[in-house]
């Protein structure tokens, strides 16, 4: 297993060294690491989870053009490259394709322990003090406003809506960040979730309190 392991690591991070800096290697070393701490507490298929997080954004769909087939593809070709089996391969391809916040508002027909556990260690690395400071890089790479308070936050927007969406980065607070607490699948995860999004309640009442003058 540690082979595999070692071999993946150095693959995302050769194939991610230029990516956009909220979805770089060091985003998927967090993920990874938010993994093996809620693995500590729940069963599941180690290499399985592992993988998932180390390739879960190996070619992300948000910059192919939206190709939600890319991303498994290149990690199914990669790990069957190394010799893993056809089951494991399969497995984190499903994961790849099914954990994302955007593949949750249409139709989801898979489901493992292993996807929720990978799932979650990603959606951790969305909110929090490092999920502000990845929205606003985000918003900045998009060239995206950060705040219009003429541009009311959509929530329940469908799949395709969320994708093609280009609302001020303060939006994606409510339409989004916000929203993952109550979206955790394992106790591990929704109790580090409590801390995380309390403190972007704070944040976004400071941010408010100061965009109209009053501290």
């Amino acid at each position: 297993m540690q082979q595999i392991i070692d071999l993946t690591v150095a693959f995302v991070q050769d194939r991610l060294k230029f990516a956009e800096s909220g979805h770089d290697w060091w985003h998927i070393q967090r993920v990874w690491n938010n993994t093996k701490l809620i693995l500590q507490h729940e069963e599941a298929n180690h290499l399985v989870c592992e993988l998932a997080a180390l390739l879960h954004d190996i070619a992300d769909s948000k910059f192919h053009d939206g190709d939600e087939t890319i991303g498994p593809r290149v990690a199914g070709e990669f790990l069957t490259s190394i010799g893993v089996e056809n089951e494991v391969v399969e497995h984190v391809q499903q994961i790849i394709l099914n954990m994302s916040f955007k593949a949750s508002l249409g139709e989801v027909t898979f489901h493992s322990k292993e996807l929720e556990v990978a799932q979650d260690a990603d959606r951790l690395d969305a909110i929090g003090a490092i999920g502000i400071a990845r929205a606003f890089n985000y918003g900045g790479y998009k060239n995206r406003e950060i705040y219009d308070p003429n541009v009311k936050p959509k929530k329940h927007m469908s799949k395709e809506e969320y994708k093609n969406t280009s609302a001020p980065t303060i939006n994606h607070f409510y339409e989004k960040l916000l929203l993952l607490k109550d979206k955790m699948n394992t106790s591990t995860a929704k109790s580090i979730a409590e801390h995380r999004h309390q403190f972007m309640e704070d944040f976004l009442q400071q941010f408010h309190d100061e965009w109209n003058g009053i501290r």
